[in-house]
């Protein structure tokens, strides 16, 4: 079976809404500002962007501030295309605690990551529903560290599910986990060392 090109299937997508005169609404679920960078500078001149920050995985309790507070600074501050708007979510970490039950000990970008992700994309496809969005998507698929196909197979699997098309993508193509950190640099964005949770922290800290 080919590899799919989530890539292309994402310029198709633009390029299908281009010919027919359409900016569609979008709900653009972010981890953190950094990651969003790329994504931001190069979604927004084709879609109108809602921001979703919802994130229960952070550990301790402050970054999760830390975080937000430099994703709204950045919607803020970044010259779009189009209108982009600022959503945040609730921090429940009791959620991301209980989805990750057992898991405790997986390492880093194994089943607990896919159940974190499954969390968040559906908590934002819930939210796309709610109100009414086009499409929905992650940034999260921009770090290298971050299964790409596994994301789009997630989203397309709550497309079915909630009615809101997935906009698959692997925003790490074309450069864009490159451009993400110049954009890091260019806005002078708080860019931590670990992915968010206790687990990814400890792992950090572990390898020293």
């Amino acid at each position: 079976m080919n590899k799919r090109n989530y890539q292309k299937e994402l310029e198709r997508v633009i390029e299908g809404c281009q010919k027919e005169g359409r900016v569609p609404r979008l709900l653009l679920h972010s981890c953190c500002a950094p990651c969003s960078s790329y994504v931001l500078e190069y979604l927004s001149r084709h879609f109108l962007i809602t921001v979703f920050y919802y994130n229960p995985n952070i550990y301790p309790p402050e970054e999760i501030r830390k975080r937000a507070d430099e994703q709204e600074r950045l919607v803020a501050a970044l010259p779009a295309g189009h209108t982009v708007t600022y959503l945040e979510g609730s921090y429940e970490p009791e959620r991301f605690y209980q989805a990750v039950k057992g898991h405790e000990q997986d390492q880093e970008g194994g089943e607990r990551c896919f159940l974190c992700y499954r969390l968040r994309l559906e908590e934002a496809a819930k939210e796309a529903k709610a109100g009414g969005f086009d499409y929905f998507t992650t940034t999260l698929s921009i770090s290298p560290l971050k299964n790409a196909g596994k994301l789009n197979e997630i989203g397309e699997e709550l497309a079915k599910v909630y009615g809101v098309p997935y906009l698959n993508s692997d925003f790490k193509k074309k450069n864009g986990y490159k451009r993400s950190t110049e954009l890091s640099r260019e806005y002078g964005l708080y860019r931590q060392n670990y992915c968010g949770c206790v687990f990814s922290q400890r792992e950090m800290e572990s390898k020293g």
